[in-house]
């Protein structure tokens, strides 16, 4: 069983940024999470992740990635203190290389590297008893890509860097696109050798298969026929042309499985989003991370939705702004409302417009129509919220919950200041500033609240 060595401690300086490249987001992933997900289809023992830059935050965006894929193999972190070049990249990882027999390189920013093409990488190394395999490709344009280097009858000899390369060789289209395979044994012998005599001073992993074939290992390519799945990101507007072709390949996608999308052109959807048949999905709208959405929802124009869960039926008006949020079947958001941290709406609630709604839970049935804060709140089925009801939820220290029963009618310009309960069948007074819990059936009114007389009774 082989390891995977993923490469992604450099800073990237064609991206002009003190942003770590692979942090760079492509269709709502982060480059490097690309990168992982690949690896761990291939099913190695190990993924060996080299960070520098940003290391930190490379590390937990590597991690939430592997969260996604079942039985991840194990993810193991090397801090490259000093970003060298990538052959010093792996003499960082050196120690942690023992007890590997074979090893699978590739870049941390190839975000269309498929699978199948490491797997069959592997067979090739494994089949031929190749020390090292070099995956390679024609390109048109192989600017700043390392060229390779072969003798009249096509077999290996180097590869050479585009600042350390002759005109001559300039012109060969063939190029390394740092993707390799090597047997540990040989691969640590060759780091021994390496040097940094060359144009950029630096370490070059590309220098390893020479040395190993002048070792007297037995070095190969794999030419592989599409530049574009290997191709890496170098700059932002590779980055930008690349979200582009995701994004329309994910649109194109959905609305063959039956989702109507009205205005292509003006909607972003990103990669881990799915979408039930005979939703519409009008213009201007953005959703990402893991959302899901069930059938026949309406999602429209200038919304914003991410990591969230719409059951069938969902209707969300104009301009809504909503995260980390669910959202039960036939409910209505918007428009211009704004749903976050952990909103649970339930079947059939009605959240209007200029309503935010955080950290609350909203039972099946409830309506707040118009211009409130709903704060971490507990509120049962069938309630109406009058407009302008606040849940005080600060105390300046800490916050604070507001649980509201089921039946209850809250009065317009409520003020709840929790801690604080309103029982079941209560309604508050317009104005109300309700201090001290309600109980059931009761009517309170006045600045503070207090309980004027049983409901239902003379």
């Amino acid at each position: 069983m082989a390891d995977v060595m993923i490469l992604a401690a450099g800073l990237g300086t064609r991206m002009k940024s003190g942003r770590a490249k692979v942090l760079h987001e492509l269709a709502g992933r982060p480059l490097i999470a690309y990168s992982v997900r690949t690896a761990l289809q291939v099913m190695p023992g190990r993924i060996l992740v080299v960070v520098g830059h940003q290391a930190s935050e490379v590390e937990a965006a590597a991690r939430q990635a592997a969260k996604s894929i079942s039985g991840a193999s194990e993810l193991v972190f090397v801090n490259q203190k000093e970003q060298r070049g990538t052959g010093h990249a792996v003499l960082a990882a050196r120690d942690s290389l023992e007890g590997s027999r074979t090893l699978l390189v590739i870049a941390g920013d190839g975000p269309l590297i498929k699978p199948e093409t490491l797997r069959h990488l592997l067979d090739v190394h494994y089949s031929n008893k190749n020390d090292a395999s070099v995956v390679t490709v024609l390109m048109d344009d192989p600017t700043g890509y390392g060229r390779v280097v072969t003798d009249t009858g096509g077999r290996f000899l180097h590869i050479v860097e585009q600042k350390d390369a002759t005109p001559e060789q300039l012109l060969i289209r063939e190029v390394c696109v740092s993707i390799y395979c090597f047997e540990t044994r040989a691969l640590a012998a060759a780091l021994d050798r390496l040097n940094t005599d060359n144009a950029q001073g630096e370490y070059y992993l590309t220098d390893v298969p020479e040395i190993i074939s002048r070792q007297g290992g037995k070095v190969g390519t794999v030419q592989h026929a599409d530049p574009e799945e290997l191709a890496g990101i170098n700059t932002r507007v590779e980055l930008a042309e690349l979200e582009r072709k995701l994004r329309d390949q994910k649109i194109r996608q959905l609305m063959l499985d039956g989702v109507t999308i009205v205005d292509p052109a003006t909607t972003y959807i990103h990669q881990d989003v799915s979408i039930g048949q005979d939703t519409t999905i009008h213009p201007q709208v953005v959703i990402n991370g893991s959302s899901r959405i069930g059938r026949g929802c309406t999602i429209h124009s200038w919304t914003y939705l991410r990591d969230v869960n719409l059951s069938d039926g969902v209707t969300i008006k104009h301009s809504c702004v909503i995260e980390d949020t669910s959202i039960a079947s036939s409910a209505s958001v918007g428009p211009f409302a704004r749903l976050r941290m952990q909103a649970d709406v339930g079947d059939g609630a009605v959240i209007g417009n200029f309503v935010e709604v955080k950290k609350s839970t909203l039972g099946p049935g409830t309506k707040a129509q118009h211009l409130t804060y709903l704060g971490d709140a507990t509120i049962g089925s069938n309630v109406n919220i009058g407009a302008g009801t606040i849940t005080c939820n600060y105390d300046g220290v800490r916050k604070n919950q507001t649980t509201i029963e089921d039946n209850v009618k809250i009065g317009s310009d409520t003020m709840l200041v929790a801690p604080v309960r309103v029982g079941k069948g209560a309604v508050t007074g317009a104005g109300a500033v309700v201090t001290n819990d309600i109980p059931p059936d009761s009517l309170a009114v006045g600045v503070p609240a207090v309980v004027k007389k049983k409901l239902g009774k003379a």
